[in-house]
């Protein structure tokens, strides 16, 4: 006898979690979908994804390594610049993907019941495939110049929970934001832009003032960066550990109140959408 899922009144505070794993087909549904249509209806296909992370470091590698000489230890400024550009590249992929996902996708949340939180989350994971594609390029990079990880590079799958953990947290804010108020579209390129510049992207963190390291610390992605060139670069991009452990919390409340203020608000999109 087939199965018939029977939606009621308040349903969808019950049963919400349960639902999430009842409906994790649908997940895959869109976190594929997205992908098919990302590199198989443009002219350079996956290419595309490796394409862009490399000029923006031969970019970064002339103006701060060549032209500024900013220091990067021992190790060639080309793999400083590609190892803070692996999260970040996944994190604004991810903020700027999640912002926009509810908007593009209400003619199923105005039509069919499943949890909202499906849809963000699809659009997050579709961000961590470029960013898989990505690592490939850095890969080649440490072949090209013999630089070759340690033990360090064990701890990157805690530094990539930490980016996942920012990205979703970021992404469920500007998701619900957007949903109510539309202006916020506008915001996010513009968050993006200005984060990269904010962020210790093209040049190694240990260039600012120590009196100054804690507060720039409650820019999250400063210590999702500083771990990851940690744990690649063998540990030579020492962490400045106060202001670590500022960005870990603040990744830590922002997840945490992205998964709460969505929640909240996500019984009205239907309505608003």
């Amino acid at each position: 006898m087939p199965h018939t899922l029977i939606i009621v009144a308040g349903r969808t505070e019950r049963h919400y979690w349960r639902d999430l794993w009842r409906y994790r087909e649908l997940f895959y549904f869109l976190a594929w979908r997205d992908i098919l249509v990302r590199y198989k209806q443009t002219s350079v296909g996956v290419l595309w994804a490796v394409l862009r992370p490399f000029l923006t470091m031969v970019v970064f590698t002339l103006v701060f390594g060549k032209l500024a000489k900013l220091p990067a230890g021992n190790a060639p400024y080309p793999i400083l610049v590609f190892a803070a550009l692996l999260p970040w590249q996944f994190f604004s992929n991810a903020f700027a993907e999640a912002g926009n996902s509810l908007i593009a996708n209400s003619s199923m949340i105005s039509k069919v019941y499943f949890p909202r939180l499906v849809i963000p989350t699809s659009a997050i994971i579709v961000s961590f495939v470029d960013f898989l594609i990505s690592f490939a390029i850095l890969v080649g990079l440490m072949v090209w110049y013999g630089y070759l990880p340690d033990w360090h590079i064990l701890t990157l799958p805690l530094f990539v929970l930490m980016a996942f953990a920012a990205a979703m947290g970021a992404g469920l804010w500007i998701a619900a934001l957007n949903v109510k108020y539309r202006d916020f579209r506008y915001i996010i390129p513009f968050v993006v832009q200005i984060g990269m510049y904010v962020s210790p992207v093209g040049f190694s963190s240990t260039i600012v003032p120590e009196q100054w390291r804690q507060l720039y610390s409650l820019n999250p992605m400063v210590g999702v960066i500083d771990g990851f060139r940690w744990a690649i670069m063998r540990g030579e991009t020492p962490i400045y550990w106060p202001g670590f452990q500022l960005s870990l919390m603040l990744v830590m409340i922002t997840l945490i109140t992205g998964i709460f203020y969505f929640r909240k608000t996500e019984k009205s999109f239907a309505d608003v959408i």
